[in-house]
């Protein structure tokens, strides 16, 4: 029955993208299109992904952007705190999730959060200090198309257009909102915060943002990938990280011919990850212990220019950030690489941008929550 609503809803999603992109007037005339952020539908929220506590959950599904700045239709979870809202309406969290997979099955709002305990105890904690919850799936999750993992300027676009979609629909929220994301979350709030007010327009009142768990200076890593790289398994997650950045590069990029690179193991693995969420892919690279060289029949490094298309994919922005930001660290994560989200924190201390940086004795899903004690009073001060 899951796997029939979801493809039924994937199917809705599809017919409304279409609708609303291939209308033709008379001979070849197109209808104009709904903009980002306008709101196509309203569906219930399964169990699993309806935040405890929440007094009242929805599905938007609402238009966007994704690759190439083509417009889209993606979807978000939206949960109300109990009570009256406050003169203004309700302030809001824009939560930029961690990664769940590039399946349709794997969205926000369809399945819930891989990290279910970690991340209803956060969001539940800005539940309770009187903040709704705007939580975007991002393009190519739960609907039309494939979803370009770490494409910030993509995320960055879903997230803005999550916070109009809901803003608009419900009348008891206020336009006043913060960013707040861990993991791959970590990496769409930076790239929100970069973007947030040139997105977002005069409609929107963007206060700042928090992110935790965030990757850093990937593309640096990305470059060693290879056939020569030493013949041992990496922890499973790391493993499934690259499959999905791979199947993020071959969905924008779609001419550089990914499969080219790898080896027939390489593809059955890349193919695996368009489909599978975080967890089962990972317990299948545990059980199968497949080393990343063995991927590869050529080196990512044979694409010309590889680093500078890289860096416009996925290079976090070093400067322009125009309203507080704070970034939170566990000191023992190994999700993300530790040292380069440091050295991205250093730089922006050393390009005068509004950033506030804190570490903590954790590994990558302790830090999301370990945060709050810092991240709390940080967004308080914000809508102060």
């Amino acid at each position: 029955m899951r796997i029939t609503r979801i493809a039924a809803s994937k199917l809705a999603m599809t017919v409304v993208a279409a609708t609303v992109t291939m209308t033709l007037l008379p001979a070849t005339v197109a209808t104009a299109q709904p903009e980002a952020g306008s709101v196509v539908g309203v569906e219930a929220l399964s169990a699993a992904a309806t935040l405890p506590g929440s007094a009242r959950a929805e599905r938007l599904l609402y238009r966007s952007t994704t690759v190439g700045d083509q417009p889209t239709t993606t979807s978000a979870a939206v949960y109300f705190p109990p009570g009256a809202a406050p003169e203004g309406g309700w302030p809001v969290i824009a939560w930029a999730h961690g990664t769940v997979g590039l399946g349709d099955d794997c969205a926000y709002s369809v399945a819930g959060p891989g990290a279910v305990e970690r991340d209803w105890a956060y969001l539940s904690t800005w539940l309770r200090q009187g903040y709704a919850i705007v939580a975007a799936d991002y393009a190519g999750l739960g609907g039309p198309g494939e979803h370009p993992y770490l494409n910030g300027i993509v995320e960055a676009h879903n997230v803005v257009d999550a916070v109009r979609a809901a803003t608009d629909r419900y009348t008891d929220l206020s336009t006043k909102w913060v960013v707040v994301g861990q993991s791959q979350g970590g990496g769409a709030a930076v790239f929100t915060a970069r973007y947030a007010t040139e997105f977002g327009g005069p409609d929107l009142d963007y206060r700042g943002a928090v992110g935790t768990g965030v990757p850093a200076y990937i593309e640096d890593v990305l470059q060693l990938l290879g056939p020569g790289m030493p013949p041992i398994a990496l922890s499973s997650h790391l493993s499934a990280y690259v499959l999905y950045i791979l199947n993020g590069l071959r969905t924008t990029f779609p001419d550089l011919d990914i499969e080219g690179l790898l080896t027939d193991s390489g593809r059955t693995w890349l193919d695996r990850a368009q489909t599978t969420c975080i967890g089962p892919l990972g317990d299948e690279l545990s059980d199968a212990k497949p080393s990343l060289g063995s991927m590869f029949a050529r080196p990512l490094s044979s694409i010309p220019n590889l680093h500078g298309l890289l860096s416009s994919y996925m290079g976090l922005p070093e400067s322009g950030y125009d309203r507080p930001l704070f970034l939170g660290q566990g000191l023992r994560d190994t999700d993300v690489v530790t040292p380069e989200t440091l050295r991205f924190a250093a730089v922006l201390v050393a390009n005068g941008e509004p950033v506030t940086v804190r570490t903590y004795p954790t590994d990558h899903n302790a830090a999301v929550n370990a945060s709050l004690v810092d991240s709390l009073p940080f967004v308080q001060s914000l809508f102060a």
